[in-house]
């Protein structure tokens, strides 16, 4: 089937569809406050927790038993619209349930669960556990067999139904985060699902850590040679929740190995050829720490708010967000929310509150959060759908996983334990 714009997560990365860039928005001037404005969001903690995990909660009202839920908001007719109308991320599905596990939904949470453990069963190809990146929204059905498909979309030029290759296939880290889900809730059919995930994670070991995962169609998926220290720190966890001592160790031995002691901050991993990719990935700094406190790896949030802080220039006390990249043309909701958890847990309470506050401005009207401050957020990276254009942008839509950091910044809780 043809490729089309998809979102990918490669090394903790999103990638969104080849759409042309909009004028640039100033994004200090989004971030700005009322002089005399309290670093924080009205109400605080309890109530950013509450509005985040409110549309979330409604969501699943709205539907019955097992259910996936759509990662955004498509309100309008552009591409990303079009491509995105049906899409529900694995990724962002586990997240929203660990985010309604931590604000005390548990049976809210296994639905997803559930939702999760049907379509690694009922997939129309696959029967080895492994996850696709993404599936068609809504409820799951337990008496379909073979009836697990990616999303698409109908394109009327074509005449065709279209399904993209990323989301066809399967990456490591949203499977290692399915993993943290299934673990935390501990029922024996999602650690027997979890198992048979991890046996299939383990087949993509590589000398050092492993790779990414497989992309594109059944039966011949292609091999994502990468190695990427953000999914290496996931499947690192998720290893070690089930046990695998050996598989942890190796996924975490890659991840110290990315640790440059010069900069205080983690490479991106591995390139296809072997070569250290030393970009600059939130969620690759942020997450160490997160999952291993006390080993002196915050420095890498200080490497973070210098290089991707917003507003440009400020001094880190004064910082109100945190864009993907370093070109600072918006805010990254998202990569925020994960910020000001990691903040609150190093004691960093006015900073991380300021963040929150950022969060809190870019909640929409139906209660969600949006991926990015400014119609099109540059990330510097590529789609590869236009070789050498760095066409990879993050959209001013209601965002699933944003809701979710939100909900776990505000209350104190990590994915990783």
């Amino acid at each position: 089937m043809p490729d089309a714009p998809c979102r990918t997560r490669l090394g903790g990365m999103s990638r969104l569809p080849a759409l042309p860039r909009r004028a640039a928005l100033v994004a200090p001037l989004l971030l700005a406050r009322p002089a005399g404005a309290a670093p924080g969001p009205a109400g605080g903690w309890p109530a950013l927790a509450r509005d985040a995990l409110a549309p979330i909660q409604a969501a699943m009202a709205a539907a019955e038993g097992p259910v996936l839920l759509k990662s955004f908001t498509t309100e309008r007719r552009e591409d990303f619209d079009r491509v995105h109308a049906e899409v529900a991320f694995t990724y962002d599905n586990a997240l929203a349930a660990l985010a309604l596990l931590a604000g005390g939904e548990r049976a809210l949470a296994s639905r997803i669960a559930e939702a999760l453990r049907l379509v690694q069963e009922q997939d129309r190809h696959w029967r080895d556990g492994r996850l696709r990146n993404a599936y068609p929204a809504g409820r799951v059905f337990p008496e379909a067999p073979r009836s697990a498909r990616p999303p698409g979309w109908w394109d009327a030029a074509r005449g065709q139904w279209l399904e993209d290759g990323y989301q066809a296939g399967s990456a490591a880290g949203p499977m290692a985060f399915v993993i943290l889900l299934w673990t935390a809730l501990g029922d024996p059919p999602f650690r027997r699902a979890a198992e048979r995930a991890a046996d299939w994670l383990e087949g993509l070991s590589a000398p050092a850590g492993y790779r990414g995962g497989m992309i594109g169609h059944e039966p011949s998926p292609d091999p994502l040679p990468w190695v990427s220290t953000e999914q290496n720190l996931d499947l690192s966890i998720a290893f070690a929740r089930l046990g695998r001592a050996e598989a942890a160790a190796h996924a975490a031995a890659f991840v110290r190995a990315m640790w440059q002691p010069a900069e205080g901050r983690f490479a991106m991993g591995l390139t296809p050829e072997g070569a250290v990719n030393r970009g600059s990935a939130l969620d690759a700094n942020l997450w160490p720490a997160l999952a291993w406190p006390d080993r002196g790896l915050e420095r890498a949030l200080d490497w973070v708010l210098a290089r991707h802080g917003l507003p440009s220039g400020a001094p880190p006390e004064e910082i109100e967000g945190l864009d993907f990249d370093d070109d600072r043309d918006g805010v990254w909701l998202e990569g925020t929310a994960q910020a000001a958890l990691l903040l609150r847990r190093l004691g960093r309470e006015a900073q991380a509150l300021r963040f929150a506050a950022t969060i809190a401005r870019h909640r929409r009207p139906d209660g969600w959060i949006a991926a990015a401050s400014v119609p099109w957020l540059t990330t510097g990276l590529g789609t590869g759908l236009q070789p050498g254009a760095a066409d990879f942008l993050y959209p001013a839509r209601g965002h699933l996983a944003a809701n979710a950091w939100a909900v776990l910044a505000a209350r104190d809780a990590s994915p990783f334990g």
